[in-house]
């Protein structure tokens, strides 16, 4: 049923995209300040509309609105669409479009919806508001289908009507827009899970008694690796092998490295290659896959024996991984013979230590994100003999496994007064009778 039509108002020419008329008793010119001054009255409105449209039997006459505290929404009008994307500033809160408008290039038997389109395109943020001849409801609907927000029949422009759908237009659009970066979120937290999974390694510990945990936080906001890296891989003789290293730097081109050395580490370990000749071939894959020269990579490795009681340690620049045992302290490993990082001297060399494990124990691997940590809001750091006195507590306190690691990465987190800005990786190995 038609609508009672209100007072209404003509579209006031300074709000368009042509130039005022002159009035009979005084120029354009003089005219145009008093246009002017109306249009700073309504610098403080709440919403803005654009109304998009090219009737040749005159303007459309769209009828006073007010916004939901009470004040006048503020009107503007485009003949055409080059008009109109001189007008959809920021301030643009919602379009008010007439189908009937030609699109760009098109004839209107090729596509009705096309000049729709077109302004879906020109503003992707904006609401819009469909303006179609009275009773063309199918047409309405399918506008609706493309991308506006709502449709409205041209001869029944009622203000009160049109203040509401306006409202409505600009509130649906923002509910729209926050679903989907909702789901967009949602999706990429999928892929970044995925993405996680195939980067960081999956242990390939079968046949063996080990138990096996990690830990891995990234130092970047938001990212899913940082520079470090680790690896256990069980090879047919029985021998366990553990890697952790740290590629120095916190971006993507560091996290990328520190994954094809763990690649490679894997590679050459299930090739049978160990200390010395391993580290050798991995520092000439650093130099050949590095961006930088001055890029380097520290590294720690151990092969543990397949009784479990002995294992050979080689350092290269890295800290030298803690060693627990029942009824003793926990202690580091001999680092008397750490050989130098990754990248930094050609043809160097790494020696192999043998250490004496026992027959039970736990094994730590970590890299430098665990212990350079501040400690409150001073200078001083946690450094590796605080790491020490902290998992011994908490070893006494009768954390094992996954929930040591969760506890000391979360201890020195909180130590520091927030989150660490270096990478953070800790592997845990296990042997129990």
């Amino acid at each position: 049923m038609p609508v009672p039509i209100p007072r209404q108002r003509a579209i006031p020419a300074v709000e368009s995209g042509q130039a005022p008329a002159a009035s009979p008793g005084g120029s354009s010119m003089e005219e145009a300040p008093r246009k002017e001054s109306k249009v700073e009255n309504n610098t403080h409105t709440n919403l803005t509309l654009l109304l998009i449209e090219d009737d040749p039997g005159g303007s459309t006459v769209v009828p006073e609105m007010l916004d939901a505290a009470g004040k006048p929404i503020r009107v503007r009008t485009a003949r055409n669409l080059t008009e109109a994307g001189r007008l959809l500033t920021d301030d643009v809160h919602c379009i008010l479009l007439d189908l009937a408008l030609p699109a760009p290039g098109r004839t209107g038997e090729e596509d009705e919806l096309g000049v729709l389109k077109h302004v879906l395109e020109l503003a992707p943020r904006h609401a819009v508001l469909a303006l179609t001849a009275s009773g063309d409801a199918e047409r309405g609907a399918e506008a609706v289908r493309v991308g506006a927000q709502d449709y409205l029949f041209r001869d029944e422009l009622d203000g009160r009507l049109l203040s509401r759908a306006i409202r409505y237009a600009v509130e649906r659009k923002r509910s729209d827009t926050a679903e989907r970066r909702l789901a967009e979120g949602r999706l990429r937290a999928q892929e970044n899970r995925r993405l996680e999974r195939g980067l960081l390694p999956t242990p390939l510990l079968e046949g063996s008694s080990l138990r096996f945990a990690a830990r891995y936080r990234p130092g970047r906001s938001r990212a899913l690796l940082g520079g470090d890296f680790y690896d256990v891989v069980r090879t047919a003789d029985g021998t366990v092998h553990a890697m952790i290293g740290d590629v120095c730097g916190h971006g993507p081109d560091e996290a990328a490295l520190g994954v094809e050395l763990r690649i490679a580490w894997r590679a050459l370990t299930l090739a049978g290659l160990c200390g010395d000749e391993l580290l050798g071939t991995l520092q000439q894959v650093l130099e050949h896959e590095r961006a930088d020269d001055e890029i380097f990579a520290t590294l720690c490795t151990v092969d543990i024996a397949p009784d479990g009681r002995r294992a050979g340690l080689c350092l290269a620049g890295h800290p030298s991984p803690l060693l627990a045992r029942p009824g003793r302290a926990a202690r580091l490993l001999p680092y008397d013979n750490n050989g130098p990082a990754l990248g930094l001297l050609p043809g160097a060399r790494w020696p192999r230590m043998q250490v004496e494990l026992g027959a039970e124990w736990s094994l730590m691997l970590y890299t430098d994100g665990l212990i350079e940590g501040r400690i409150g809001e001073g200078r001083e750091r946690l450094g590796q003999d605080g790491m020490v006195e902290m998992v011994r507590r908490q070893l006494a306190e009768g954390l094992r496994g996954e929930a040591l690691l969760r506890a000391a990465v979360n201890e020195v987190r909180n130590l520091n007064g927030g989150e660490l800005a270096d990478d953070v990786a800790v592997l845990l190995l296990d042997r129990t009778v």
